[in-house]
């Protein structure tokens, strides 16, 4: 089982309305993901949102993603999610920019998809319903596979089109392409990224021996793919929660119990609507509820027999990630927002890295490497044939790479 951790761009409280503190989060958040790449972490998750106050302020991740690239060596980064509504901004784009960070980070980028946070987000594009955003990701995700692949590709479709054939550039870094998830809620969504042969990225909100149904789902559906969107299977499962992992228990145990750890789930409620609320369905403006205010720490053991929260010290997250394992998870992710300060987080990506992960993590590769190491080739070549006479224009003649590969 790997491991990573999720940005988002969360400003809570004044600090979202005043320009210095924003942008000390979002530079906290670069440095927590540097941080993470040295302490055995596998993957940085970012989020993308756009108008949505507080909860993320990160609505142009891939800038973000080619800082922390160029600091780091080891650890994988990924869009979480690049929503793919045409409407939004045109495919091509999309290619692009995935294929560009793919060779800015030597292969280390992974291209995380979906159809958007909710309507609000949404909105901001002049989409006014989410509905229909799922037909127009069931289009344009295998025509970026082509784009990445072909030199010629042209696309005529009910949602975008490119009339005559173009060459989408860059192409990926080295042999295939990025490995390719999608985001998925119910246990429809997780089969259908089994069966197209990509990766599921989930949030959990409910306990952890509920999300077995899902996993099962996904697992069923990938052992036998319907049509395997790229070049190669990507048989994975990644699941977000919270961790506090502290050397000091008290203190790991103190945040857990205050309400400040609950008021990102309020803005969630708040801001995806697609999604089923968390189990209190508190929706900002109501204020968070402590553990505290509903009993002891009989309430928070609880909680975390459930699987709803990890915390405690490294040996006692060590049994509870567990839990995870047990039930399928390939890839266990964690939000760094909420009630704990930037110390602490530093604190825990360091601690949970070094004492937790070599636990769990015996294997210095990514698995997502590994498929792609073994793709066997294209998918979509390009139909037809020899380099079309128009383009040849733009092909640079051997002898003037040659040198530049010396």
């Amino acid at each position: 089982m790997e491991f990573g951790i999720f940005l988002n761009g969360f400003v809570p409280g004044p600090a979202a309305h005043d320009r210095p503190s924003e942008h000390l989060a979002l530079k906290r958040e670069l440095d927590l993901a540097i941080k993470a790449d040295r302490h055995n972490w596998k993957y940085a998750w970012f989020g993308e949102h756009h108008s949505l106050t507080e909860y993320s302020h990160m609505s142009a991740p891939e800038v973000l993603m080619g800082y922390v690239a160029g600091k780091t060596e080891r650890i994988h980064l990924g869009t979480g999610i690049n929503s793919l509504s045409p409407r939004k901004e045109h495919p091509v784009r999309y290619a692009e920019r995935a294929a560009m960070l793919d060779h800015i980070t030597e292969g280390r980028f992974e291209w995380g998809t979906g159809r958007g946070a909710g309507s609000h987000e949404v909105a901001s594009f002049n989409i006014m319903d989410t509905a229909t955003t799922k037909a127009e990701w069931d289009e344009v995700a295998p025509e970026i596979v082509r784009m990445w692949e072909q030199y010629d590709y042209s696309f005529h479709g009910e949602h975008f089109t490119v009339p005559t054939p173009h060459n989408i550039l860059p192409k990926p870094y080295g042999h295939s392409h990025p490995p390719i998830w999608m985001a998925c809620g119910n246990p429809p969504s997780f089969a259908k990224a089994g069966s197209l042969g990509i990766g599921a990225i989930a949030f959990n909100f409910e306990p952890i021996f509920e999300l077995k149904g899902r996993i099962d789902a996904y697992k069923e559906a990938a052992a036998d793919p319907v049509e395997i969107l790229g070049d190669y299977q990507n048989n994975n499962v990644m699941m977000t929660n919270t961790v506090i992992c502290l050397n000091d228990r008290k203190r790991a145990r103190e945040i857990a119990m205050n309400a400040g750890l609950g008021y990102l789930v309020t803005l969630v409620n708040l801001y995806h609507d697609t999604m089923p609320k968390s189990l209190d369905a508190i929706t900002w403006p109501q204020p968070p509820i402590a553990l505290s205010q509903l009993g002891g720490e009989e309430i928070l053991d609880e909680v975390i027999k459930a699987g709803l929260m990890l915390c405690g010290t490294p040996e006692e997250v060590c049994e509870q990630v567990a839990a995870y394992q047990t039930v399928g998870c390939d890839q266990v992710v964690f939000g760094l927002t909420g009630g704990m300060t930037y110390e602490e987080h530093l604190e825990m990506l360091e601690v949970f890295g070094d004492k937790v992960i070599p636990e769990f993590d015996t294997d210095p590769e990514h698995s997502t490497a590994v498929y792609r190491r073994n793709a066997q080739g294209p998918k979509y070549p390009s139909h037809n044939g020899p380099v079309p006479a128009d383009l040849k224009h733009s092909v640079i003649p051997e002898s003037a790479i040659l040198p530049l590969q010396q």
